[in-house]
């Protein structure tokens, strides 16, 4: 089984990220699950989402606590709590940040992989200059450096997914996909 987190700000479409990616997953015929996890429910605070993919019927019912990714849409959430909690060795993280991967310090202990999403979703006016929507971008660059899911697959998804720009959300994808730096273990 493949599990993974996401971790964002309220507002940046962190839990419609982690069903995009399960829809991805379900249309190349795998079995998932994809939930949220809220504290405050107000724009800009934290927010958790999960996906699990398997081959097999998925039977757990609970939070992730060891997953085998991590992907993190807002990288001011490395100042205010662990992101890396529970992530499994040599697992692979995904940073949206214009920054080279290894600026981190995390690539000696997992793979990590950085993504100007923010300019990506800018460039595709996807939501506001302010708080741009950079839940489509992440995902492309998730699907090159994981390689869970196909770029077709996803794109699939986030098109259906998406009922504001979703040619501008394709297009974000595909440009994510391309713009990916990954280093590390």
């Amino acid at each position: 089984m493949i599990e993974v987190r996401f971790h964002g700000r309220g507002g940046q479409g962190v839990v419609i990220a982690s069903e995009v990616l399960a829809d991805a997953a379900f249309r190349e015929g795998k079995r998932v699950q994809a939930f949220p996890s809220f504290g405050v429910e107000r724009r800009g605070a934290p927010v958790l989402a999960f996906t699990r993919i398997d081959d097999r019927p998925i039977r757990l019912r609970c939070q992730i606590y060891r997953p085998d990714h991590v992907v993190i849409l807002d990288p001011t959430l490395l100042e205010v709590m662990d992101v890396t909690a529970g992530l499994k060795e040599g697992g692979t993280i995904l940073l949206n940040s214009a920054d080279p991967p290894e600026s981190f310090g995390l690539h000696d202990r997992f793979r990590v992989g950085t993504v100007d999403a923010n300019h990506i979703a800018f460039r595709y006016r996807l939501g506001p200059r302010n708080a741009p929507i950079v839940n489509t971008s992440i995902l492309g660059a998730f699907a090159r450096l994981t390689g869970i899911v196909g770029l077709e697959a996803l794109c699939a998804a986030v098109y259906e997914a998406v009922p504001i720009r979703p040619d501008e959300n394709v297009a974000a994808v595909r440009e994510a996909y391309e713009a990916l730096h990954a280093a590390g273990a």
